[in-house]
């Protein structure tokens, strides 16, 4: 009989999104009549914009025509797409890429989650706490951790705590490690890294011999000027750092699929023999290798986001979402319940009232305000305490989930 992954039975529970819907679908099945209203999962809930589905359809139409028909693309992504976001997305940014160094995905939760592919087992990973699960539940699943403790750390990986006592911003880890997890603006703690930090992160990088996973999968929401929108605007990042995006949330997304992973030419690791090695080639050889590529439509689809007249359309859709995180922290904060985050990132990260679990106030406020939240204790066993609210919804129904709160909870 086939030996399985033993891995994956380290895993202490179901992913955190999957039994979040199970509670949902079991409230809603025992209550028909109950309007629920969803900010737990991040998923968008605005249309694609109208530049962005014109470009769809066209490349649609262009599959139709035997003359602009595309089958196979680059398992890299079409060049013409890696130079409109070196030049739109990058540029300005003061940031100088190459096409060679831009890799289009299917999203980046399966570039955070394949990078893994192209790093040895020994490397020690260091990852924040609360975390996207993705994160750490990947490494388990590689075999990189032992088990699990009685406060949910899985042995082998290095956690940084970022709580309010440090603002949110994780401190240097006190062992060697070899790769480190940063996510900026935060998920799930809506929380920035400003660029004073992100330099010693750099700084620690370099002199450590460490590689840094910066996932930048909510830059366009950040609003602050001292908020780098890319790792690659610190100096001595294109040595030290791989850089995700994705166009989920920036441009609504999440059911279309496109996504995009920053390889510096210029990083580089070591074979077993101590022989330096580019990771560039090795994530070029795995995508190549594992991967088909990004289907033409969603591809053309995507560069139209970077067209004047899209991004247009898309700022405006992201400004309506953080108009939403606004309405949500200054309603909550006006009940009294303490917030963090929800100016650079569409997440409200707020401590549980009345000394509450995170998954007994989830399931208080499913039952009696009929509003989904995530419990901060699925990112990790320093989330524990504190609930996230998403900003992804329709205005008038988050308007109405914050005053559910406030008539329960007000002060």
């Amino acid at each position: 009989m086939a030996r399985i992954n033993d891995n994956y039975l380290k895993l202490q529970a179901g992913y955190l999104f999957p039994e979040i819907s199970r509670r949902v679908t079991e409230f809603t099945t025992a209550n028909p009549a109950a309007k629920v209203i969803r900010l737990g999962i991040g998923d968008v809930t605005k249309p694609l914009v109208p530049a962005v589905l014109a470009a769809f359809h066209e490349g649609v139409d262009d599959m139709a025509k035997g003359e602009s028909f595309h089958g196979y693309g680059p398992e890299q992504g079409y060049a013409w797409l890696s130079q409109v976001i070196v030049d739109k997305a990058y540029k300005p940014l003061g940031v100088t890429l190459k096409t060679s160094e831009v890799f289009i995905s299917d999203g980046s939760k399966c570039d955070s989650s394949n990078i893994l592919d192209i790093f040895d087992l020994s490397n020690k990973v260091a990852i924040g706490d609360p975390v996207y699960p993705v994160y750490n539940d990947t490494n388990v699943m590689v075999g990189r951790s032992g088990e699990a403790n009685e406060q949910g750390y899985y042995e082998g990986l290095v956690y940084m705590p970022c709580t309010e006592e440090n603002n949110f911003a994780p401190a240097f880890p006190t062992e060697k490690v070899d790769v480190i997890y940063l996510c900026s603006p935060n998920n799930p703690t809506g929380t920035v890294t400003s660029r004073e930090q992100l330099k010693a992160w750099v700084d620690y990088a370099l002199e450590n011999d460490a590689v840094i996973l910066f996932d930048a999968a909510y830059e366009a929401f950040i609003t602050e000027e001292n908020v780098p929108h890319s790792i690659y605007e610190i100096e001595g990042a294109k040595r030290c750092a791989i850089e995700f995006r994705s166009f989920s949330k920036t441009a609504g997304f999440t059911g279309v699929r496109c996504g995009l992973t920053v390889v510096p030419e210029e990083l580089m690791g070591t074979t077993a023999k101590g022989e330096k090695y580019s990771f560039n080639k090795l994530w070029n050889r795995r995508q190549g290798t594992k991967f088909n590529g990004v289907s033409y439509p969603v591809q053309k689809a995507a560069a139209a986001v970077y067209s004047d007249e899209g991004w247009a359309q898309v700022k405006d859709v992201i400004d309506y979402y953080m108009d939403n995180a606004r309405i949500i922290r200054e309603g909550l904060t006006a009940a009294g319940i303490q917030c963090f985050g929800g100016v650079n990132a569409p997440y409200i990260w707020l401590r549980t009232p009345e000394g509450m679990t995170s998954w007994d106030f989830f399931d208080k406020l499913l039952n009696e305000c009929h509003v989904v939240g995530t419990p901060g204790s699925g990112f990790g066993p320093s989330g524990e305490g504190y609930f996230r609210l998403s900003a992804f919804g329709d205005k008038e129904k988050v308007t109405e989930a914050v005053e559910k709160i406030k008539q329960k909870w007000g002060k």
